[in-house]
C-alpha cells in the first residue's frame, strides 16, 4: 500500500514543504518547496500578513510541481518554551481480548485527558511503555491478549497563543492541520535508528536566529531548551567586519568559507564591495577564521546547556542544520565538543540538505504514530494522485513505473 504526506515548517530563514510517499517501509520524495520566510521570529508570528504571503509562494511552488493543490499536512512547530509531563492511564475490558490499535488509542487519550497546563497545548504524547494485566511491560501491545492495558508516555506541551497564531495562518491558506510536532521531534526521527534508541544522548539543530538543543532517552525528548544564537550571527560578523551587506555576507558564507581555518587555503581569493563601493580581496583562511569562532562560540554555548539540562551520561550528539552545510562543519564540531559528537549528513534522495531534517522526520514521525494506533492515513485523494502521476512523469519517465501500483490500491484512507 502506497501513502503520501505533506510536511510544513514555517521556519524564520525559510518555509519548507515537502511531499513524500511511503511505498513498503520506503520513503520517497515526490516534490519540496523552499522559499524565503518572513514575518516570523525564533518560532514566532510577529506579522501575519507576511507570513501568508510566504507560505503561500511556497504552496505555488509545491503546487507546481505536483500538479495538485495541498490540502492536508502536518506541521512543525518549535520546542521553544515547551514543558515535559509524564502520564499514565488505563482501560480494563469485560473479558480478556485482543489488543487493536483503537485500544492503543483509547488508553493514550485516558491517560491526557485532563493532564494539558493551563494557557497550554498539547502537541506529543509519545509511550514509554505498555502493560498488559499489571505484569508484561512492551513497547507495542497489538495482538496480545489481556484484560487490563496500561500505558506511561511523556507528553509535551507549547504555549497555546504561539501555536494558535500558526494554525490561524494555515487556515486562512486553505490547509488542514492533520497533526502537529515540535521540530526537535522531527530532527530526531530524520537521524533516529535502532543503536540510538537505547542510548541517551542529544540533537542540536542550529537555526537561523536560535539553536535548539534536545535530549532524548531510548528515543524520547525528556529536556529542551533554546538559545538565542544562530547562523544569522555568521552573517553578521561577516558583514560588519567586511563592511558588505547581509545578501552578500550570506552568500560569502554559503559559498566560499570552510568552517575550519585549518583547511582553508591561504592563497584562494574573492573580491568584495564595500556598502560604499570599495572593491578589495580576502583570502579563505582570513574568512575562514571568522566563521570558525563564531561556530565555536553556538557550540561552546550548546555544551554548556546540555549541562545545565541533564547530569546524565551523554551517548551521543549530533549536530544538524543547514549551518553543518559548510564545509569542514565537521571538524569544528569534534574539536569543541569531542569525540561523542559528529555532523549528521542528510542522504535523502533528492534533499541531500541538512535545513529539511525538521520536517523530513516529522513524516516518519507521523507514519510511526498511526502504525503504533493501526491507523491509516494519505493526504491526497485517488484523484489528485492521477493529477500527480500526470506531471511527475512528463519530467521523469521512470516515475510512472514507479506509482502505478498506487492507483491499483483502491482502498487507501483519505484522512
Amino acid at each position: 500500500m502506497s501513502k503520501l504526506f505533506t510536511g510544513i515548517e514555517i521556519g524564520t530563514n525559510s518555509i519548507k514543504i515537502i511531499v513524500m510517499e511511503k511505498i513498503k517501509t520506503e520513503f520517497h520524495l515526490i516534490a519540496t518547496s523552499k522559499v524565503k520566510s518572513s514575518g516570523i521570529k525564533r518560532g514566532e508570528v510577529i506579522d501575519a500578513k507576511k507570513v501568508v504571503e510566504s507560505l503561500k509562494k511556497a504552496e505555488e511552488e509545491i503546487e507546481s510541481q505536483i500538479g495538485t493543490k495541498i490540502k492536508k499536512v502536518i506541521l512543525c512547530v518549535s520546542p521553544k518554551n515547551c514543558i515535559f509531563n509524564i502520564v499514565s492511564g488505563d482501560i480494563k475490558f469485560k473479558e480478556p481480548r485482543v489488543i487493536d490499535g483503537n485500544d492503543v488509542q483509547k488508553v493514550i487519550k485516558k491517560a491526557i485527558t485532563g493532564k494539558t497546563t493551563k494557557d497550554y497545548e498539547l502537541v506529543t504524547s509519545i509511550p514509554i511503555n505498555f502493560r498488559i494485566n499489571d505484569e508484561k511491560t512492551v513497547k507495542d501491545p497489538k495482538g496480545l491478549t489481556g484484560e487490563k492495558l496500561e500505558v506511561k508516555a511523556v507528553i509535551s506541551e507549547t504555549p497555546r497563543e504561539t501555536l494558535y497564531n500558526l494554525l490561524g495562518i494555515l487556515d486562512v491558506c486553505d490547509l488542514e492541520v492533520l497533526d502537529i510536532a515540535f521540530t526537535s521531534t522531527g530532527d530526531y526521527y530524520t537521524v533516529r535508528n535502532s543503536d540510538l534508541d537505547k542510548k541517551i544522548g542529544v540533537v542540536i539543530n542550529i537555526g537561523e536566529d536560535s539553536t535548539n538543543i534536545s535530549v532524548y532517552n531510548k528515543g524520547i525528548m525528556i529536556k529542551n531548551s533554546t538559545v538565542n544564537v544562530g547562523s544569522f550571527y555568521i552573517d553578521h560578523d561577516l558583514s560588519y567586519i567586511y563592511n558588505i551587506d547581509l545578501d552578500k555576507a550570506r552568500d560569502l558564507k554559503e559559498k566560499f568559507v570552510v568552517a575550519s581555518s585549518r583547511y582553508a587555503d591561504k592563497y584562494d581569493k574573492i573580491e568584495l564591495e564595500t556598502k560604499g563601493g570599495t572593491k578589495y580581496n580576502v583570502t579563505q583562511m582570513d574568512v575562514s577564521k571568522v566563521v570558525e569562532a563564531r561556530i565555536e562560540e553556538i557550540l561552546k554555548v550548546a555544551k554548556k546547556e546540555i549541562k545545565n539540562l541533564t547530569n546524565r551520561k551523554i551517548s551521543y550528539i549530533i549536530v544538524l542544520g543547514g549551518l553543518s552545510e559548510i564545509t569542514g562543519f565537521n571538524y569544528v564540531v569534534e574539536n569543541t565538543l569531542g569525540n561523542l559528537a559528529y555532523t549528521y549528513n542528510n542522504n535523502t534522495i533528492g534533499l541531500r540538505d541538512n535545513s529539511f531534517t525538521s520536517v523530513l522526520g516529522l513524516i516518519k514521525y507521523f507514519d510511526n504514530k498511526l502504525s503504533l494506533r493501526n491507523a491509516e492515513c494519505n493526504m491526497f485523494s485517488q484523484e489528485d494522485m492521477k493529477k500527480i502521476i500526470n506531471v511527475r512523469s512528463k519530467d521523469n519517465k521512470e516515475f510512472q513505473k514507479v506509482f502505478d501500483h498506487f492507483l491499483q490500491n483502491k482502498e487507501d484512507k483519505v484522512c
